[in-house]
């Protein structure tokens, strides 16, 4: 192990009306290496929020939207109304049938728990567990974002959270639960990662991805050269989630290659059970050390509890948003609380880990050791801009917005939901997620958790 100090503390400007501050510690220039992001940044936000007079998006002037999806209205598809509780998204490049024209494939996660109020419509061909509420839409767009079609593209799984793209254009949706067949009414085992065709659900199905481990799963990046398929583990009560590695018996991809199978593995940072306790950014753990999982269908113990052997395993709170970028995986820890059995208090930590080098870096710390924490609560949903840095859905209490960071570490309010879910007396707005950019950079498409809205997004990003 080895550990150099941090190069820098910053605080971030203020978000002028908002009266918020944002401070981290760490050089965030690191975040776009080797990727498009780092060649084109903006340097600056692009000014104040200006109030929707429909009440739905706050957006910068020169900005607009348009609304794709809202809750409750019916899929065009005719399967059913749209579901409930939008999450994690991605936007993948397809073309039309002639191969003419461009189209963008929009594929939705809803978080429907046994209690959502709209499930995702059951449908033959694509339903995994018919008393399961939660899955994927897809939405196929025109170059104009005029919505083509909205369909189901799996059904009967359960709080679809967050997930990745492949570098074969599918979607792998990720089910943050551990609940077993006979529990909250199942008729079968859940925490699974499923593989989504958006084009063409029914070539993808409804097949759960065992050999990648049943837990509750959050996100996953892959590398493409690889083929390895990293997944974190948000878990809320101790021991705390890990952070996992997939081998693919078929590295070299393609639709229905993960169901191959393959080996799965947790980390271990040796002389470190727990993430949080590492504060200084800069801090890096050579020698990372990769550990088979004992039963990674966790027939009768959870994964984070099963035994690891004498030296155990790495832990950590809130383990989130996970991207490929340049040669490395990033993967986000929200925040940690002492007061939940965290090591250490932060609110949110970015860690780089390099494959080649098997390196591990404490690239971001945001508070409390720099004193002021982001609004709300700590990065969730994050996203790399063509031009505008990074993207960040805010979770937490009042107003909830979508910040942008630049690569000089400047952060600006890039929107607001202005959907009053609550009352006069007591407002209340939905979370953002689900944050992605389209193909060609032009379009940033962002979900509204409740009520249920997609949002298109366009303006002069590359101002």
């Amino acid at each position: 192990m080895s550990q150099t100090a941090s190069t820098r503390r910053q605080l971030l400007a203020r978000t002028g009306a908002l009266g918020v501050s944002i401070a981290f510690a760490g050089n965030l220039s690191e975040l776009f290496a080797g990727t498009a992001a780092a060649q084109n940044l903006g340097h600056t936000g692009y000014g104040p929020l200006i109030p929707d007079p429909d009440g739905l998006l706050d957006l910068p002037k020169g900005f607009r939207y348009r609304v794709l999806s809202r809750e409750g209205d019916r899929l065009r598809s005719g399967e059913g109304p749209v579901p409930s509780n939008h999450d994690g998204m991605t936007a993948l490049a397809g073309y039309s049938a002639g191969g003419h024209g461009r189209r963008v494939h929009l594929v939705r996660n809803h978080e429907n728990r046994n209690t959502a109020k709209i499930p995702v419509p059951t449908v033959a061909g694509l339903t995994y567990d018919p008393a399961g509420k939660g899955g994927c839409t897809a939405l196929t767009l025109d170059s104009r974002n005029h919505v083509l079609s909205e369909r189901v593209a799996i059904a009967g799984t359960a709080v679809n959270c967050a997930g990745g793209p492949t570098p074969w254009g599918t979607w792998l949706t990720c089910e943050e639960t551990e609940d077993k067949a006979g529990t909250n009414g199942y008729t079968k085992d859940h925490g699974f990662i499923f593989e989504v065709d958006p084009a063409n659900p029914y070539r993808s199905g409804a097949a759960p991805l065992t050999a990648m481990g049943r837990f509750q799963h959050e996100a996953i990046a892959v590398d493409p050269r690889s083929g390895i398929v990293y997944e974190t583990e948000d878990a809320f009560e101790r021991p705390f989630g890990l952070f996992y590695r997939f081998l693919p018996h078929a590295p070299h991809g393609g639709l229905g290659s993960l169901r191959a199978g393959g080996r799965l593995q947790a980390m271990r940072v040796p002389g470190v059970p727990d993430l949080s306790s590492i504060q200084q950014t800069g801090a890096s753990f050579e020698s990372i050390e990769w550990v088979d999982v004992p039963d990674p269908l966790a027939a009768r113990t959870p994964i984070r509890f099963q035994d690891f052997g004498p030296k155990g395993i790495t832990h950590a709170q809130k383990l989130e948003g996970c991207y490929w970028g340049g040669r490395s995986v990033y993967f986000v820890s929200s925040f940690a609380r002492s007061a939940d059995g965290s090591a250490a208090d932060h609110y949110g930590q970015i860690w780089r880990y390099d494959p080649a080098a098997r390196r591990l870096t404490l690239v971001i710390v945001f508070g409390p050791d720099t004193d002021i924490q982001l609004p709300g609560e700590s990065p969730d949903n994050i996203c790399l801009a063509p031009s505008g840095g990074l993207m960040v859905c805010e979770d937490g209490n009042g107003a909830q917005h979508v910040y942008g960071v630049t690569r000089r570490g400047e952060v600006y309010a890039m929107a607001r939901n202005a959907q009053n879910i609550g009352t006069p007396e007591q407002p209340e707005w939905g979370e953002f997620a689900g944050v992605t950019f389209s193909p060609d950079g032009g379009t940033m498409y962002v979900n509204c958790y409740t009520p249920g809205t997609t949002f298109a997004v366009t303006g002069p990003w590359r101002r």
